[in-house]
């Protein structure tokens, strides 16, 4: 591990938009910090992926980074905050998959168990993101919450032909981008009646 003042040189680097300090950031942290999100999800993909994400953030932000406060301490704040949003989406994924298969017709009845695999709640968390804000909230408040077109009309004061347009859009949406990553199982899902 660096001293605290060749990390706080490095940290400086950084500021600076310095690649090779970015670089001798992450092989300092890394490790270590895949650890603990392995611990902590209980996947090397999603710990890998939390990994990349959390220097992500940390080269976007890095001029705002306080030199003189623990770095590793701000750095595995980050981690935590991720992975606290990563088990709150996919509780909420899960809750949809959940309903999905609780609609599903007989000859489906396999689908339920392959398809509420943590990898396959990131699959989803990831679709739903790449759909714009508000059609991923109509989507949410009724295909995830169960409330009806008229609750979520009322709630964010638009049409029910507005909210009807948003579903259809973001169920082709959702079966697309099901197919451009061979996520067969949740084709499967999506394409299940679902209830208002």
């Amino acid at each position: 591990m660096a001293t605290v003042q060749n990390e706080k040189e490095l940290l400086k680097g950084l500021a600076s938009g310095d690649e090779s300090a970015f670089r001798e950031i992450y092989f300092l942290y890394s490790h270590r910090l895949y650890g603990n999100l392995l611990k902590l999800v209980k996947s090397e993909t999603i710990a890998q992926e939390i990994l990349q994400e959390v220097f992500i953030k940390i080269w976007e932000h890095r001029a705002g980074i306080d030199i003189e406060k623990s770095f590793r301490s701000y750095l595995f704040r980050i981690a935590e905050n991720m992975v606290c949003n990563f088990y709150t989406k996919a509780g909420r994924h899960q809750a949809l998959l959940k309903k999905l298969a609780n609609h599903q017709d007989g000859a489906y009845a396999h689908i339920e168990e392959a398809i509420v695999s943590r990898e396959e709640s990131v699959f989803l968390v990831r679709a739903l993101a790449a759909l714009p804000v508000q059609r991923r909230q109509v989507f949410e408040l009724c295909k995830m919450e169960g409330k009806s077109y008229n609750e979520v009309s009322l709630l964010l004061g638009i049409s029910v032909s507005t909210i009807s347009d948003h579903i259809v859009k973001a169920n082709r949406f959702l079966r697309e981008y099901a197919l451009k990553h061979k996520e067969l199982l949740i084709i499967l899902a999506l394409v299940l009646p679902l209830a208002r």
